[in-house]
């Protein structure tokens, strides 16, 4: 038989009559061991108080508003791995956690102590990585009056996203765009020659742009008066990093933004020919024939570039479908147009060897539908990134890393060492840089003192291949997955008179709704622009919109963003502009 649990307030050291803030479980709710169940507010911090058990919340005796003391019931629950039938016990915190959560509401924001020995360099609040989430903690921090000092292990600021990703990526695939329009125009009566492919120039250009951002982030980084060092850092104690140039930086806080970097495929030869994303973007040369091993986004975003510069392109990805995790149906428009472009196409496929010879790399793959050996000029590695938590010598702070590099955090990014948050790739959840610079200003301002949570309810997706593939809150996949009840609606655009004014009618905007009330819980699009268009689904869940609320929002007209007030209408039951008979 199931037993029940009470868990209490934690020792919260000197303070007494703390205030709840929030709340972050219902009745009803399963939980897990560490999951933060109450966040509590002092003067000086907040701090999340976790579940030391697993099970079921049974009932909930503290709200918003509430003030609490130590020993003090918070909720009973109920433990389905007890069998004593009638037994009750109290949830107790581990000593470690009790002691990271007084500290916690002891400490003024910065008033962990330094350590006795002088350091090279001292600062109130040291960043750790200039990516996305690095430099806006860095840039928000300094806004806020902080002395910053910024560490990035390389010569330029912005990262992996403006330097080898995100930004290089787009003006490529903007290229790549642009040369699939262009030859598409000839159904439509007008024909341009084959193009010519100045790799250098190209190459050029997209270094250009990249070049203009992080310059301005140099530019950036001396208004704000923000301290640059080009170093790779490490942490020598909870107040310490040491430098591989070095010197040492004492620091009153820290944030932890060091990213993520690309997953090599093991037992792969040294050899040029075999890429990461990084060396992809080079273009340097452009192959004839090329083998793109995962079919995620990153993977396909660069074979749509590599394609449409006349490279033959196969894709072979180990599970079932390309893109793992997406809705099958926003993938399918997409994968009938590759079909078409691509050499090959195999899921449930493995590289199981690769062999370097003067002609090219020999890939021998085995998967369910066909096995064999092919030699490609180029093979593109891309499987996953991992992040970067296990090389910062962050056990030497106190700071708890787990084995794929991820560090725990709460919803102010503190990790358990409550002086030291963490943002970005390496504190878990999807691995995107508006997610990162989100959690930045967070982390940002609850260092400087200010009162401040990440509560996103959605964090958009884009693959921006062609068509983009767009979505944002909860997707099919996951609904099914979990039991989820849901309601949709979705609008072709071949029934859009500005995507056919485009010669694009492949896509389509799909809406879900949560059963009975009609607001709005998620939202995919595929078609052009479809990563612009995802935003106004984002704000409607994040404002608790319904269906209502986009239908009558008047959209201008012919506009792809029609497409999503088309999907409320159809869920409603008003759509003219195409007869869709209401289920409900």
């Amino acid at each position: 038989m199931p037993g029940t649990l009470k868990l209490l307030v934690p020792d919260l050291g000197d303070f007494s009559d703390v205030d709840v803030i929030e709340v972050l479980v219902k009745t009803g709710d399963q939980i897990d061991v560490e999951e933060s169940v109450i966040t509590l507010e002092t003067d000086k911090a907040s701090m999340d108080v976790p579940a030391a058990h697993a099970g079921k919340v049974i009932s909930i005796q503290v709200a918003v508003g509430d003030k609490v003391s130590a020993g003090d019931l918070v909720l009973t629950l109920e433990a389905a791995d007890r069998s004593e039938d009638g037994f009750e016990a109290t949830m107790v915190i581990s000593p470690a956690k009790q002691r990271a959560l007084a500290a916690a509401a002891s400490a003024a924001p910065g008033a962990a102590p330094r350590p006795a020995s002088a350091a090279t360099n001292s600062t109130e609040l040291v960043v750790i990585g200039a990516g996305v989430g690095g430099y806006t903690a860095a840039f928000r921090a300094a806004d806020l009056g902080l002395e910053v000092t910024l560490v990035e292990r390389w010569p330029v600021l912005g990262g992996v996203c403006l330097n080898v990703g995100c930004i290089p990526s787009k003006a490529l695939l903007h290229v790549a765009k642009f040369i699939d329009e262009a030859e598409a125009m000839a159904e439509h009566g007008v024909q341009f020659g084959r193009p010519r492919i100045d790799a250098s120039a190209l190459r050029a250009w997209k270094n250009k742009v990249v070049g203009r951002l992080t310059g301005g982030l140099i530019q950036l980084a001396k208004q704000r008066k923000v301290k640059v060092v080009h170093a790779t850092a490490k942490f020598e104690s909870a107040n310490r990093l040491i430098l591989d140039n070095g010197e040492t930086i004492d620091f009153r806080q820290c944030i932890i933004a060091a990213g993520s970097e690309s997953i090599p495929l093991p037992g792969t030869p040294e050899d040029p020919r075999i890429m990461d994303s990084t060396a992809a973007l080079e273009l340097d040369p452009l192959p004839k024939r090329m083998l793109v091993v995962g079919g995620g986004i990153i993977g396909l975003e660069l074979a749509c570039v590599y394609s449409a510069l006349g490279t033959s392109v196969s894709v072979i990805e180990m599970t079932d479908a390309l893109m793992p995790g997406t809705d099958p149906d926003l993938v399918r428009p997409f994968r009938k147009i590759i079909d078409k472009r691509y050499e090959k196409i195999l899921l449930q496929t493995k590289a199981t060897s690769m062999r370097t010879t003067v002609p090219g790399i020999e890939v021998r793959y085995d998967g369910k539908k066909e096995s064999g050996t092919e030699l490609y000029d180029r093979v593109l590695i891309s499987i996953g990134r991992s992040a970067n938590g296990n090389k910062l010598d962050a056990q030497k702070a106190g700071v708890e890393v787990d084995r794929r590099g991820i560090v725990a955090v709460n919803k102010q990014m503190r990790t358990n060492v409550p002086h030291i948050f963490a943002i970005g790739d390496l504190a878990g959840g999807p691995m995107l840089a508006h997610k990162a610079a989100h959690e930045a200003k967070v982390a940002a301002e609850v260092a400087a003192g200010e009162k401040s949570s990440f509560d996103a309810r959605a964090i958009p997706s884009v693959a921006f291949t062609d068509p983009e593939i767009a979505w944002v809150g909860l997707t099919e996949t996951d609904a099914k997955r979990d039991g989820i009840e849901y309601e949709k609606a979705r609008f072709p655009w071949a029934a859009s008179g500005r995507a056919l004014s485009l010669g694009r009618d492949e896509g389509f905007t799909k809406l879900l709704f949560e059963k009975g009330t009609g607001r709005v819980l998620g939202g995919g699009i595929v078609g052009p622009n479809a990563g612009d268009l995802i935003a106004e689904v984002g704000l409607a869940i994040e404002m608790g919109a319904d269906a209502t609320d986009i239908s009558r929002t008047i959209h201008q007209h012919p506009t792809l963003s029609e497409t999503v007030a088309f999907a409320a209408e159809a869920y409603e039951g008003t759509l003219t502009d195409l007869y869709i008979p209401r289920k409900r």
